[in-house]
């Protein structure tokens, strides 16, 4: 299981995404799910993968093998649209490939992505790609995408979150919206991987690993589990369960 959550706000884009892939009793494994590709000054685009792990890697190598075809390509592609439909074929290639054998096996192809950056002078744009290369893209009404064990981090997220909302605040929610994910379940933690997008630079802004030591995360967790707390206390008790 994973979590990832992109976020399409006026002043650019922000991606988050944890790293774990399995976790047991004894064995915790660990895989980036983040991939940026960028030509800066040109274009830059951002892939979170969440699902069956060989599916998603699989989608990512054919984008890379698929560089120089200029049909088939997210480098050749002149807007996000033909991007993302470059993702999605990518994913029905892999599905053509190995769908049947994972199904001997009893294996549900399973892979949920979120896509999202700007080429040239086109708006940023974002997208939640399905399994079956088919896809939706984010409005002013839906400014964001969750993928994978969204349950605990979206309400966050659904109070906080609007186009207007700054890049840093972006990534403030999105980090806070992880930490109440990685509290309620164990198959998402650290490392983490944050990026942002500034509208119109066409180059990563910032990207960020943290761990389990990193500081202004480390605030975060402490900081909003005291503030809810202190919010929870100060809510007057029901009215009902207080009379004699």
């Amino acid at each position: 299981m994973t979590y990832c959550v992109g976020m399409l706000l006026d002043a650019g884009l922000v991606f988050l995404s944890d790293s774990r892939t399995n976790a047991g009793v004894d064995q915790i494994s660990t895989f980036r799910k983040v991939t940026v590709f960028e030509r800066p000054g040109e274009r830059v685009m951002v892939l979170l993968t969440a699902g069956n792990l060989a599916i998603s890697q699989a989608v990512v190598n054919i984008l890379h093998e698929h560089a120089d075809d200029p049909g088939a390509s997210i480098w050749g592609a002149k807007s996000m649209v033909e991007a993302a439909m470059a993702v999605g074929e990518a994913l029905r290639e892999i599905h053509r490939r190995d769908a049947d054998a994972l199904k001997e096996h009893h294996i549900e192809f399973n892979a949920s992505l979120i896509f999202g950056g700007q080429i040239g002078t086109e708006q940023p744009r974002l997208f939640c790609i399905y399994a079956a290369g088919n896809f939706i893209e984010a409005t002013a009404d839906t400014p964001y995408f969750q993928v994978g064990e969204s349950k605990y981090g979206k309400p966050i997220l659904d109070r906080v979150i609007s186009r207007s909302t700054s890049l840093a605040q972006g990534a403030k929610c999105a980090l806070i919206s992880m930490d109440s994910t990685i509290r309620s379940n164990l198959s998402v933690g650290v490392p983490l991987d944050l990026l942002s997008i500034r509208r119109d630079d066409l180059k990563v802004h910032s990207h960020v690993n943290i761990d389990e030591n990193h500081a202004y995360f480390r605030m975060i967790r402490t900081r909003w589990s005291e503030s809810l707390r202190h919010a929870f206390h100060e809510i007057p008790d029901p009215e009902w369960m207080r009379r004699s």
